[in-house]
């Protein structure tokens, strides 16, 4: 199918898509570098693409500007102090965050945030972290917290072939919070691995038997309103630059009040106290977001963030999700069409085929005509031929991977000895045999178009044989 027809059938299939040309207006300037290099950015999963117009505006603060360390009443540091507590706001009326419910706490990344969660939060004996399995290895990494303070680890499984959550085993779980302990339920908005998008109603229905919620929105809001005065969970995650592109290095948790105050710090740092002394040994945390923004804040950076949240709004969130919305369905319906010639399929689907419950997000393992995986790193070398940007391996999502790749515990255990400290990925390679160990994603975002689609289904075309 040539591009002119594939865009003409594609418009057949998603009327609703020319509501969204204003994003091809948006392509052929704020991002017109894609075109004029032929490339085909499709790993807005791993980072969003930033607009020239956030870098001018941006660059022309900086140059007008000059700006100190905010932790002190000078002036340079006082207008630094201004544009920080400016962005702060602005990330809380973008996620309509009530500023008496929530405070944002800006973070190097997603990873920070949790990583802020994990080690903060008052795990006992006894106590609970339940997460499901397809979550990010940045919230994997809090059982080794909870683990070290004896408090339970459960993980609530996915069931295939959607890779969607167990909800009669998950609510099993929910009953097992511990009365009047520290309960912490952490799950992905929108699983970077499959694009499954969990229900957001089990934030009320896990407080409701106890549990703190850990909600890790980072692939989720880039193409989705979160609305916070809608949804109450206790911790929100999030990487601007999977947003809007620009800056790197700047996160954000967004914690309720409430939660914050359970948590339990344990050390301290510059910019987090009122009074530290070395003499009297004793130091006393600052209140609210100071209390966990550890030394100097990004401050030359934080300005940018109200930058890129004016681009998303400027754009319209709703105008986003229905772009990628249409894509996604046809990228998806292409893949799954294609056959080789003996009629087996190209690629096999890790997630929903169907739109509901799903995001821009599509993971796939290509297959020749003898029904065995072809290797993605394979297939992401041609790609890169092509100039596409995918990305391949398991996305730091290794309980998505695992059920995915049908890596079962009986194997895994057996190549993950305990009696060593390291495991190189050769040899864990070698002794998983004749399985995959990693898939192919492409995402969707801000400015994907047909075009994109079909230059990656023309690659995957190239595996039929």
């Amino acid at each position: 199918m040539t591009v002119l027809a594939a865009a003409e059938a594609f418009l057949e299939a998603n009327p609703s898509y020319r509501a969204t040309g204003k994003l091809d207006e948006l392509r052929a300037t704020d991002y017109a570098r894609l075109d004029a290099q032929g490339q085909v950015y499709l790993d807005y999963t791993g980072s969003g693409l930033y607009g020239v117009s956030q870098v001018e505006r941006h660059m022309v603060l900086l140059k007008e500007l000059v700006l100190g360390n905010p932790h002190s009443a000078n002036p340079a540091s006082s207008i630094a102090t201004e544009l920080v507590e400016d962005a702060r706001r602005a990330v809380l009326e973008f996620f309509k965050a009530s500023p008496e419910e929530y405070v944002a706490i800006f973070t190097p990344n997603a990873t920070g945030a949790l990583k802020l969660v994990g080690e903060a939060y008052p795990f006992g004996e006894g106590d609970h972290y339940l997460l499901t399995f397809d979550n990010h290895n940045s919230v994997n990494g809090i059982r080794e917290f909870a683990r070290a303070r004896r408090a339970r680890i459960t993980y609530v499984p996915l069931t295939l072939p959607d890779m969607r959550i167990d909800e009669g085993e998950l609510w099993r779980c929910l009953d097992l919070a511990r009365p009047g302990g520290h309960n912490l339920f952490a799950y992905p908005a929108q699983s970077n691995f499959s694009g499954v998008q969990h229900d957001l109603r089990w934030i009320e229905r896990a407080q409701a038997k106890g549990w703190d919620v850990l909600l890790d929105a980072a692939a989720f809001v880039p193409t989705n309103r979160l609305d916070l005065s809608v949804w109450h969970p206790d911790f929100v995650s999030i990487s601007f630059y999977k947003m809007f592109g620009y800056p790197t290095g700047v996160g954000c948790l967004l914690a309720r009040r409430s939660a914050l105050a359970r948590l339990r710090r344990p050390w301290f740092a510059g910019g987090t106290i009122t009074v530290a002394s070395v003499r009297g040994d004793r130091h006393y945390l600052a209140e609210g977001e100071r209390a966990y923004e550890d030394g100097t804040v990004n401050f030359l950076s934080i300005p940018a963030v109200k930058i890129g949240l004016e681009h998303l709004e400027s754009v319209g969130m709703d105008l986003i999700h229905e772009r990628v919305r249409c894509l996604t369905r046809w990228l998806i319906g292409r893949l799954l069409g294609l056959r080789h010639s003996n009629g087996r399929p190209v690629v096999k689907l890790y997630g929903p085929a169907v739109l509901e419950g799903r995001g821009g997000t599509v993971t796939v393992n290509f297959y020749d005509r003898d029904g065995k995986v072809i290797d993605h790193r394979l297939v992401e070398r041609e790609a890169s031929k092509r100039k596409i940007s995918i990305r391949t391996g398991c996305f730091c999502n290794p309980g998505g991977g695992e059920v995915a790749l049908g890596l079962s515990s009986r194997e895994l255990i057996r190549c993950l000895p305990s009696s060593r400290d390291r495991l190189s990925l050769e040899d864990f390679s070698m002794c998983i045999d004749g399985k995959s160990l990693g898939a192919v994603r492409a995402s969707l975002g801000l400015v994907s178009n047909v075009a994109d689609v079909e230059a990656y289904v023309d690659l995957a075309s190239s595996f039929a044989a």
